[in-house]
């Protein structure tokens, strides 16, 4: 008896590879796995009360540790890949993301809340594309200014980072 291919296999099989391969593990790029991002919500029945699992994306793409950029909802194989992208774009939009991808393994499709556009894709855009798009949709230069987004803030102490003039 052959197994229905599961979310698991197309992550491993399909999905992880095809973000390696855009670059997205080349530091300092990297991608979070499985990654819860708002806590559960409280239910309370009686005296008792029990936490909700939260909201967890298949993958985020950071651009840097500290600034993800898109979020990926994975479906197993067999399952239409359109049906990924709802949720995809409800997680990006909580997190205040511009891009949004919903995979298969077989198809991606992407959103781009910056023009509105959705659309089928051949390959992950590598981290670079994303953030050359982003820069121009939100009229960042892509200089200094930019890269001063970039610099990750110092959470050990109290103290706001040093900007530079």
């Amino acid at each position: 008896m052959h197994a229905m291919p599961t979310e698991a296999d197309t992550c491993r099989t399909y999905i992880t590879p095809a973000l390696q391969s855009a670059g997205w593990e080349t530091d300092p790029h990297s991608i979070a796995e499985q990654r819860a991002f708002t806590d559960g919500r409280i239910v309370v029945q009686g005296a008792r009360a029990t936490r909700r699992p939260g909201k967890r994306a298949d993958y985020i793409l950071c651009y840097t540790r500290d600034f993800p950029l898109a979020v990926v909802e994975a479906k197993a194989e067999d399952k239409p890949v359109a049906t990924g992208l709802q949720q995809a774009k409800a997680y990006a939009d909580i997190l205040g993301l511009k891009f949004a991808y919903a995979s298969n393994g077989k198809e991606i499709i992407e959103f781009d809340a910056l023009t509105g556009i959705e659309r089928h894709l051949s390959a992950f855009p590598t981290p670079d594309e994303l953030w050359t798009r982003l820069c121009a949709g939100e009229n960042l230069p892509v200089d200094t200014h930019a890269a001063r987004l970039l610099t990750p803030t110092n959470h050990t102490t109290d103290k706001a980072p040093i900007s530079q003039p």
